[in-house]
């Protein structure tokens, strides 16, 4: 595989993503270094390059990103995947707030925690259906307004007594599937959702995302996938009834 390192320093977001888009031609892996919190890295961009980013990098990683895989080498900020069509994030780390943001496909590995609203408006279209695994600890609004995609809260390395999500659990979600290690307490939940029965398509999807977080992030301890739970929306359109006669 061909790669080439692009010196991020304190290059602006726009000036770097132009490179990032020209060098993706060419070269089937780009290593950013000295990265500082530039936004927008990977915004908009295609096809099948992997980005390599040694760095923090900022709000917006990949947003509209459509393909390539992006891997983060420690933390990242707030709203990555936001919008994003196709493509991986691995993060190496923890991030911020938003993660996912009305994300239409692709998958996003947290090693970490996350902060506020995760997977806000995600949303599944056909066979585009988008993937959050994360690997610690959600905050509050996990799910806000989910209509489809897939979340999974890992719990990893969680002290005992802290909590595996924080308030309004899945708040306005009418659509996709959260599954969490261990039980959400009923009154951290949205009124909109309940917790479900288990399946075996269930097993084998969390038994698929397990694997694949595992190998990322070279965790080797045993994740026993019956003990998690599983939580989804009863009512497709749970605000019919607010905005409409019938």
């Amino acid at each position: 595989m061909s790669n080439v390192n692009i010196d991020v320093n304190l290059r602006l977001a726009r000036d770097l993503n132009k490179e990032i888009k020209e060098k993706a031609l060419t070269y089937d892996s780009i290593t950013l270094k000295n990265v500082f919190g530039q936004r927008y890295i990977g915004c908009g961009i295609s096809g099948k390059v992997k980005i390599i980013i040694d760095g923090v990098p900022g709000n917006d990683l990949a947003a509209y990103m459509d393909g390539p895989e992006i891997e983060v080498l420690s933390n990242a900020q707030d709203a990555i995947g936001n919008t994003m069509n196709k493509g991986k994030i691995i993060v190496h780390g923890s991030c911020g707030d938003t993660a996912g943001y009305a994300m239409r496909g692709g998958e996003i590995f947290i090693r970490d925690n996350v902060g506020y609203r995760v997977g806000i408006h995600m949303k599944e279209y056909l066979d585009m259906k988008p993937v959050i695994v994360v690997g610690g600890v959600a905050g509050d609004f996990l799910g806000e307004y989910m209509a489809g995609g897939i979340i999974i809260v890992l719990g990893l390395g969680f002290s005992k007594g802290e909590e595996l999500t924080g308030k309004f659990c899945g708040t306005g979600m009418h659509g996709g599937i959260m599954y969490i290690n261990g039980m959400i307490p009923k009154h951290k939940l949205g009124k909109e959702v309940r917790k479900v029965d288990m399946e075996k398509s269930d097993l084998d999807t969390l038994a698929k995302y397990v694997k694949q977080y595992k190998q990322y992030f070279k965790y080797t301890e045993t994740i026993d996938i019956n003990k998690f739970s599983k939580y989804m929306t009863l009512n497709k359109n749970p605000y019919n009834n607010m905005y409409t006669k019938y």
